[in-house]
């Protein structure tokens, strides 16, 4: 098969959920012999040198990108407020220079499918109609406005929640006027099909999780320096801010209590300077920005943190976490969209205080950590596998072509 993604910012290289996800899938497809071509908006936040790129990978992919400049700007979304009923955070990849390359791309070549990666890119569907006859696909990546309407949940200053709830409101109204105008719905979790399904969509759907590669995430227990607590993600995320943030005030204190000398390790890209500020002015607070080898920093750590109470979908660190042995302490939210069992393969909490006894019961017990961690390199092996997700996805679509 002839198969075209579509994505907001580059997949590589793939140092978020979105990227990996992204990218996996492409490598997975590619291996089996399927023609990948990327589309990539080249985004001023996320921009790429394509010469960067290695070489094993573009041999086997072929990637274009389009220089989008997708900042915020006040006076543009003061524009889109008051005079444009789409969400400000969409129509900020609703470029025509893009839009452009695509057509030329079309024209050029026959694809027997174009995956859009995202809701966003369902804004280029009618494009896609007019110049091609390929399936189109829309892989959603998570509930969109789930994650605005979480936010603005959280959100204490009354502007600024009435301006979420507006863009949660939007983002929905979008995505129901984009729904079942795509040939086909994949979904990245079972709980987003039944949420799809909800909302009217009756195209043919199929459930396409994060994949990882077997080999590449290998736990190594020998280089853990035990114990230990850490946090990694990107830090210009509001829901990795918001959760830090309230694991740092109502959670480390309460560690600290039972390990006086215990360090608290924070890696992540794209951290604020109020947020680094924050980091700063706490005791055993190590904070380290963005880090070479993120696999590295994983295996040689023990307890990972994902205190998450907004967002949606499904959160990949979590399952490179677990494929690599961590034991895992993240809330109800993070653990969303993943079927994993509370103290047999991961540990959830919402309540700051158990949140901190798990952490200290699995400090003061290495047998019970060790055991979380088996299970969940037992659990992500047997559910996560990619060649085994990009074969059911090759599957899927050989059989509506």
């Amino acid at each position: 098969m002839r198969i075209l993604q579509l994505t907001n910012k580059m997949p590589y290289p793939p140092k978020d959920g979105g990227a990996i996800a992204t990218l996996n899938i492409s490598r997975g497809l590619a291996r089996m012999g399927h023609d990948i071509t990327i589309l990539g908006m080249n985004t001023s936040k996320h921009y790429v040198d394509l010469k960067e790129i290695p070489d094993d990978l573009t041999k086997s992919i072929k990637i274009e990108a389009v220089k989008v400049d997708t900042n915020l700007c006040f006076w543009a979304a003061l524009k889109n407020l008051l005079f444009s009923r789409n969400p400000y955070n969409a129509e900020r990849f609703f470029n025509e220079n893009f839009k452009q390359r695509l057509i030329e791309l079309l024209s050029q070549n026959e694809f027997d499918v174009i995956q859009l990666e995202g809701l966003y890119m369902a804004y280029y569907i009618s494009t896609i109609r007019k110049y091609s006859k390929a399936k189109i696909a829309l892989r959603a990546h998570n509930i969109e406005h789930e994650i605005w309407e979480r936010t603005a949940q959280q959100e204490k200053r009354l502007p600024k929640k009435l301006y979420l709830r507006m863009l949660a409101r939007r983002i929905k109204q979008f995505k129901l006027e984009v729904l079942n105008t795509y040939d086909l719905l994949i979904p990245i979790t079972a709980r987003d099909a039944r949420q799809f399904e909800y909302f009217g969509n009756n195209k043919p759907c199929h459930t396409v999780p994060f994949g990882f590669d077997a080999g590449k995430l290998t736990p190594q227990p020998e280089k853990i320096k035990f114990p230990s607590v850490f946090f990694i993600g990107t830090l210009d995320w509001f829901p990795n801010q918001e959760g830090l943030i309230w694991f740092l005030d109502n959670v480390l204190g309460k560690i600290l209590e039972a390990f006086p000398q215990l360090q608290f390790q924070i890696a992540g890209r794209n951290a604020p300077e109020w947020i680094q500020k924050k980091f700063t002015s706490l005791p055993n607070v190590n904070y380290l920005g963005e880090i070479d080898d993120a696999h590295a920093y994983m295996n040689e750590n023990a307890v990972m943190v994902v205190p998450l109470f907004s967002g949606s979908g499904m959160r990949v660190k979590i399952i490179e976490g677990m494929a690599m042995g961590k034991t895992i302490v993240t809330t109800t939210i993070g653990a969303e969209g993943i079927d994993v069992t509370h103290e047999k393969d991961i540990i959830i909490e919402d309540d700051a205080h158990k949140f901190a006894s798990h952490i200290i019961a699995l400090i003061n017990n290495p047998e019970w950590f060790k055991e979380i961690g088996r299970e969940a390199v037992r659990f992500v092996g047997e559910n996560f596998d990619n060649q085994k997700i990009s074969a059911s996805l090759a599957d899927f679509y050989k059989n509506q072509l």
